[in-house]
């Protein structure tokens, strides 16, 4: 009787608790839509964001209850935007292929140091140090914490500047959310022109601390026919949507900052 009592006390609450828990599950049951697992399924795994969702689980939920767009997830692009249309038996939504790009060219050759840096190498912690280790404080800084973020292998370092591989890209925007700097955008991979410069500096500053920095001369601003690209704040920029490609701007700056970048 010493142990039978303690014994049936603890298995008579074990029983009250399974009744309990399994009453729980049937009132608070809630029915889940199996699209939402078989999306989430086809889907990259990779959670980045870039579909304007928390999550690929969220996004995949939000198709189904929401209505949400097939064709927003980056790194799946078409083959993904396909898969979900197969679920939902829709017509697969067009999708188009982007990439990152850095808008910087200032080197180690066009833009020196200002000073050596023997902390942590993370492009974060020079930026709080007088804005950076370099005499550009737009620029990108080369300590690659864009590259340690990107999943795909798709950025390098390459002569204390990052570079992207359009092939390798998916676009989720993990690279442009690491840089301290803000250089990095997301653009579509059928616009190969780029502006490969961020200074916000006058032109005669901006000479004096990179080679390869864009002065604000506006001249390409005036030699584009599809107005296209602009200067604000000593800062050309392209408008992807206006942008023909037509390289006008590239052959006629100046500072050979825009740059076409096809691969």
């Amino acid at each position: 009787m010493t142990y039978l009592i303690p014994a049936l006390i603890v298995g008579a609450c074990g029983v009250m608790a399974g009744v309990l828990l399994t009453v729980a599950a049937k009132v608070f049951h809630v029915e889940v839509d199996e699209r939402i697992e078989k999306i989430s399924e086809a889907l990259p795994q990779a959670n980045c964001g870039a579909c304007g969702f928390a999550g690929c689980s969220d996004y995949a939920a939000a198709i189904i209850e929401k209505g949400a767009a097939t064709n927003l997830c980056r790194p799946g692009g078409a083959e993904a935007a396909g898969k979900i249309a197969a679920i939902l038996g829709t017509a697969a939504a067009d999708v188009v292929p982007m990439t990152a790009v850095v808008h910087c060219n200032g080197n180690c050759e066009a833009s020196p140091k200002s000073f050596v840096f023997t902390g942590v190498r993370s492009c974060k912690a020079v930026k709080r140090f007088y804005g950076g280790d370099g005499m550009c404080k737009y620029g990108c800084i080369g300590l690659g914490d864009c590259a340690a973020v990107c999943e795909h292998d798709a950025i390098k370092i390459v002569d204390g500047v990052a570079k992207v591989e359009p092939a390798l890209c998916g676009a989720c925007g993990q690279c442009a959310s690491a840089c301290p700097n803000g250089i990095i955008s997301i653009k579509p991979k059928a616009k190969h022109i780029d502006v490969l410069c961020s200074s916000a500096d006058n032109g005669k500053v901006t000479k004096q601390n990179c080679k390869n920095g864009c002065i604000g001369c506006k001249i390409c601003e005036k030699k584009c026919p599809s107005e296209a690209i602009k200067v604000e704040n000593f800062h050309a920029s392209i408008d992807y949507d206006k942008c023909t490609g037509c390289g006008e701007c590239m052959r006629a700056c100046p500072m050979k900052v825009i740059h076409t970048c096809e691969k």
